[in-house]
């Protein structure tokens, strides 16, 4: 059986804790050898944390979502670093900027919009220097923020690189990504009947320089579309990639593991 990795699963979702046992026997049953469980929040990031210590197959990253920025402390970087140490911390995520629901949509002023915008900014400004003291990269969440994201980033060179994960733009973005030194990660949207774009894009990236992720408990690929995401279905994500990318199993899993272990050192 050819073995995957999840790079970018929250496992310490409430939607878990009812067989969370379960879910991880059904990944290791399906070949998926190591999980990454993503941070939303501090508290969602020391819950990661906590998986990672108590699971062997199970690693953490942290890091505070942009669509919350609002929420965060004035100053996230004491709390992050602390956690970023962790022997099994392999990344700072997920993190970047989310303009797809402004406060303008729900009521709200350009003022509104303006001030949520640079909030974002200043939050991820503040986890991508963590990420840069720590030595770590980072999981990039970008939602109709392409080029402020991308600009923001550009702003380590040679100190932190990104993977863009759930990758869903065009080839043209694709190739923007992979010039920077980044990579980009696909979930189970590649199997959808409208996911044409996701395997154009798939097509066009060249082996080792992306990898593969559910983002569980969402995005559950074809046959499980709509129901409850979990690690165990990247087999079914690495299937239809190995078809557009007319190879084996066993090539994608040398590929995509080793680019997760390079990007991810600390994923042993």
């Amino acid at each position: 059986m050819a073995i995957f990795f999840d790079t970018h699963a929250h496992l310490d979702y409430p939607e878990y804790a009812r067989d969370f046992a379960e879910v991880l026997a059904r990944a290791e049953a399906a070949g998926i050898a190591k999980i990454i469980s993503i941070g939303t929040s501090l508290d969602s990031s020391r819950r990661a944390v906590a998986l990672a210590e108590k699971h062997p197959a199970i690693y953490a990253a942290v890091g505070w979502h942009p669509s919350d920025a609002l929420q965060a402390p004035a100053d996230l970087r004491p709390a992050l670093r602390e956690l970023a140490w962790h022997p099994k911390v392999v990344a700072i995520g997920e993190i970047g900027l989310d303009y797809y629901r402004l406060p303008s949509a729900q009521g709200g002023s350009a003022a509104d919009d303006a001030r949520y915008k640079q909030r974002q900014a200043e939050i991820f400004q503040q986890q991508l220097e963590v990420a840069a003291e720590a030595g770590l990269n980072c999981v990039i969440h970008q939602r109709a923020s392409f080029d402020d994201t991308l600009a923001q980033l550009k702003n380590f060179p040679g100190t932190v690189r990104g993977v863009f994960h759930c990758f869903g733009e065009s080839v043209a973005r694709l190739k923007q990504i992979l010039d920077l030194g980044a990579l980009v990660s696909y979930t189970g949207i590649v199997t959808f009947k409208n996911g044409q774009n996701i395997r154009d894009a798939v097509a066009a990236t060249p082996l080792g320089q992306f990898m593969l992720e559910t983002d569980c408990p969402y995005l559950a690929p074809v046959p499980y579309r709509g129901k409850r995401g979990e690690p165990a279905f990247v087999k079914e994500i690495s299937e239809t990639i190995a078809q557009v990318k007319l190879c084996s199993l066993d090539e994608l899993s040398a590929a995509t593991c080793a680019t997760a272990k390079e990007f991810f050192p600390k994923l042993g």
